[in-house]
């Protein structure tokens, strides 16, 4: 077996993998070196065999590409979150962002854009993008993902035991608590990553 060939056959799935974030076919990869598929699959498994790399769920890995991958985590990014009166708002996934775990660390999480003024107080900017961990509990104090009457909202939470009610509160001196009955947390924010 060539060196040469092995040592592209690595390098063209660890460049593939830092592009598209999967590990590519056989096919793209005599695509990618200019050798025929059928090289290629002789390769690999002797690669596989001599341990240079490894098929997993997600393909044909390096020892780079899973060291990567075990460092960082895909959050996804859904729509905007207001910042400001209740409104609804339409969740969907509009992309994939990879972040390192040492910002996120363990848990389940996704992004949201902050949309309007009311927590700029807190460091919230309309536009930002807020880490959210994904659970359905809080402490007082935390500023929640809240839905209430089927519309949401990123606020600061406070309930009031005595009153039973819950405030939701606006990191924004001109603006108004909003004062509810029930709430559903779907998540707390942990981070702010803003533009520059």
């Amino acid at each position: 077996m060539k060196q040469e060939i092995i040592e592209k056959i690595k390098s063209s799935i660890e460049e593939y993998f830092i592009k598209e974030d999967i590990s590519p076919s056989i096919r793209e990869i005599s695509t990618m070196i200019d050798v025929p598929k059928s090289t290629v699959q002789r390769y690999v498994t002797y690669m596989e065999n001599e341990g240079l790399i490894t098929k997993t769920e997600r393909g044909i890995e390096t020892k780079k590409t899973i060291k990567s991958d075990s460092n960082t985590v895909r959050v996804p990014r859904v729509g905007s979150i207001p910042c400001g009166p209740l409104n609804e708002e339409e969740e969907y996934i509009e992309e994939y962002i990879k972040l390192p775990r040492v910002i996120t660390g363990e848990g389940e999480f996704y992004l949201l854009t902050a949309s309007g003024n009311s927590m700029i107080d807190a460091g919230i900017d309309d536009g930002d993008l807020v880490l959210i961990k994904l659970q359905n509990h809080a402490k007082y104090g935390d500023i929640v993902v809240a839905l209430a009457d089927g519309k949401n909202t990123l606020k600061r939470y406070m309930p009031n035991e005595e009153k039973r009610v819950i405030i939701l509160h606006p990191e924004n001196k001109e603006m108004e608590d909003i004062v509810v009955k029930d709430i559903v947390i779907q998540g707390v924010a942990t981070k702010i990553i803003k533009s520059i």
